[in-house]
């Protein structure tokens, strides 16, 4: 796969995994608007994996592709947004979903976006709903899922707890 020209910036100290061979990464992107809220968007009851269960921007990496190739690229793909910087990661945590596809590693990140917040393009096969989530509904997001199961409910409320404020542009990471 050839190596796309990135055109978002990643602060300096934001971590970056590197998968190994045969290990399954997925990515994670929350998008916060002016007001503060999380965006989240409702898997379709159809759905394989987390059926009609509240989630984040992010999906698997393709072959060949980096932590911050496949951000970008999901991030676009399920919204129309274009990533335009890497503020911080909040974190990789390893889990099992329910559709028995085994372990995967997921990186989180709090990111901002170029685009028509009020206006996503969601991919309607996949989503079925999509909202802005604060203090005040941040509860929905543990709708459909097991207790202990709150990945994206707790991802969520620490990236609007930690908001950080708007800070200078990092510079552009390489991609490999």
């Amino acid at each position: 796969m050839p190596t796309p020209n990135l055109s978002f910036t990643v602060d300096d100290d934001v971590e970056v995994p590197d998968p190994a061979p045969g290990d399954v990464w997925t990515v994670g992107a929350v998008i916060l608007n002016r007001a503060g809220e999380a965006f989240a968007h409702k898997r379709s009851p159809d759905r394989r994996l987390f059926p009609d269960s509240w989630d984040i921007v992010g999906g698997h990496l393709e072959a060949g592709e980096t932590i911050l190739e496949a951000l970008a690229r999901e991030i676009e793909e399920e919204t129309g947004w274009r990533l335009t910087h890497v503020r911080r990661s909040l974190g990789t945590t390893t889990w099992v979903g329910d559709d028995g596809g085994g372990i995967r590693r997921e990186a989180d990140y709090l990111v901002e976006v170029d685009g028509d917040l009020d206006n996503p393009t969601l991919e309607w096969s996949k989503h079925s709903a999509y909202d802005w989530f604060g203090p005040d509904n941040l509860a929905r997001l543990k709708e459909n899922r097991r207790p202990g199961e709150f990945l994206v409910h707790d991802l969520v409320e620490r990236a609007i707890e930690d908001r950080p404020q708007r800070s200078p542009r990092g510079t552009p990471r390489p991609t490999r």
